[in-house]
């Protein structure tokens, strides 16, 4: 059979199973579309566009259906770019990248090949812009904030006040598209990649994907599996508990990355004085939280101090460590607040920011309904005050979703298969806890595990700089080279330990 004709089949295939009325597969017309590259600047002001002309990268729109259901009815256009391998008796296929997420834009993401000219060589990098997400018919909620992440707070007036947010920021999405909401699903991404692979004429697709990326990575696997060649899913996201609750178990591996950040603190006292011991420099943590301060006009209290903590605990090197140390001396009253606190809270409080939360709810939304009830959220996060007073009432606390005006149209993906995969993390992420990585490994049944030990950080590959870990993900996207058991690398080995030894 054609590439064309596998992907009618594997579309049937995906459909199948739906509650409600299933139409035909996307018509052949989608599958066969022609490509028309192009610049990515719209206009001199472009700055994102310029960058990826200048890196020699093109752009172009692929059109999907909405609704998958409905082949036949309203269409979307999926911004995607092309860094072209510029030989091609060496081009080995299509590796498409996706940053994580859900809301993050990735058409620039094909610049990784100019970190790793291996891959660029090998490979067309390709990026996307996810449907209703950038450059992708966007979704426009009309926020003023990047995120709708806050911590409940000390007691049942800050929790009310969350929900009334929450409610405000439902409404805010529902006045743009609302008849897009419910399309805005992760399995309809899955099925844009593979049209984007049958249009660019791609037997098969090699898949990077980062944070929510891995989700997309392995619905993807679980709906086209046929089509997947080498994936790498790097700090992979526990696919039974991905939706609007995803982060309700994330307190005890935030805790243990603010720890391991207070006691690089604390051997600095001389430059940040926040405390010469781990408790000290917690305890001054502690005062941000239970004493409001007003910076730049915005206050920073017991609802903001867990996500900025959250928002800056994403990667473990001395930079960030530093960053964060400066901030914190700075809400403590020891020094004037550095442009990184002023940018992040103009974010938080007007929405000048990447907003990537903004774009990426209706994903969220889309993919499992939340719980509708305020107090079935205040039940849970009083019942883990004691044990996560500082971060559970952040991620046990309630979010937009619950009023979303529209439920999911399908079941949230189910993944259960063998299809061959790597996955990539750091055992202390406090993003993605290891915990989930390894659910995302055993629902992967032909996945291997690549472990880095030691490290506190969120994304590995390439990002944490460590060669071992760049070595083994790279034998596996350039020579097939798939472990033959999981392994693990720490953060200052050269080489990966024998195959089983992270057990």
């Amino acid at each position: 059979m054609s590439p064309h004709t596998w992907a009618a089949t594997a579309t049937i295939t995906a459909l199948a199973g739906l509650s409600g009325v299933v139409s035909a597969p996307a018509p052949d017309r989608y599958h066969r579309q022609p490509i028309t590259w192009r610049a990515c600047a719209t206009d001199p002001a472009d700055e994102l566009g310029t960058l990826l002309d200048q890196a020699g990268v093109q752009c172009a729109g692929v059109t999907v259906p909405m609704d998958y259901r409905r082949p036949a009815g309203r269409t979307i256009t999926i911004e995607i770019s092309r860094l072209k391998a510029p030989d091609a008796t060496r081009r080995r296929g299509v590796l498409l990248i996706n940053p994580g997420g859900p809301g993050a834009t990735g058409i620039q993401q094909v610049l990784l090949g100019k970190k790793v000219p291996a891959l660029a060589e090998r490979y067309d990098l390709v990026g996307m812009d996810p449907r209703f997400v950038g450059r992708s018919t966007p979704i426009r909620c009309r926020w003023q904030t990047d995120t709708f992440l806050r911590s409940a707070g000390p007691d049942r007036r800050s929790f009310d006040a969350g929900v009334a947010l929450a409610r405000r920021l439902a409404e805010g999405c529902a006045r743009d598209d609302r008849s897009a909401l419910p399309y805005a699903s992760t399995r309809n991404t899955a099925r844009d990649m593979d049209v984007i692979r049958s249009a660019l004429g791609e037997r098969k697709l090699s898949y990077l994907g980062y944070s929510y990326g891995t989700y997309l990575g392995a619905t993807y696997l679980q709906m086209f599996g046929a089509h997947a060649d080498r994936v790498v899913l790097d700090s992979a996201v526990d696919p039974e508990t991905y939706g609007p609750r995803l982060l309700r178990h994330n307190a005890p591996a935030l805790e243990a990355a603010l720890r391991r950040w207070a006691a690089w603190v604390a051997g600095r006292d001389g430059e940040y004085g926040l405390g010469a011991t781990v408790r000290e420099v917690r305890a001054a943590i502690d005062k941000i939280t239970e004493k409001p301060v007003q910076v730049n006009g915005h206050w920073v209290d017991a609802s903001v101090v867990p996500y900025w903590l959250f928002a800056r605990l994403y990667d473990d090197g001395p930079a960030e460590y530093a960053a964060l140390a400066k901030e914190a001396a700075a809400l403590t009253g020891r020094t004037p607040p550095p442009a990184s606190l002023l940018e992040f809270l103009d974010g938080l409080f007007t929405g000048s920011g990447t907003a990537e939360d903004r774009a990426g709810t209706p994903i969220l939304c889309a993919d499992r309904a939340a719980p509708t009830n305020p107090e079935l959220y205040y039940r849970d996060i009083q019942r883990h005050r004691a044990a996560e007073p500082l971060f559970g009432p952040l991620v046990r606390n309630i979010s937009p979703c619950a009023f979303w005006p529209d439920t999911p149209v399908e079941p949230a993906t189910r993944i259960a298969n063998a299809v061959p995969a790597l996955i990539v993390g750091a055992a202390g992420d406090p993003a993605t806890p290891y915990a989930g990585q390894r659910a995302m490994h055993r629902a992967l049944t032909g996945s291997r595990m690549l472990t880095l030990i030691g490290s506190y950080r969120h994304g590995v590959y390439v990002s944490a700089g460590n060669r071992c870990v760049d070595t083994v993900v790279g034998r596996y996207l350039l020579d097939g080279v798939l472990p033959k058991a999981d392994t693990s690398c720490t953060v200052s080995s050269a080489r990966p330990a024998p195959p089983g030894s992270e057990q």
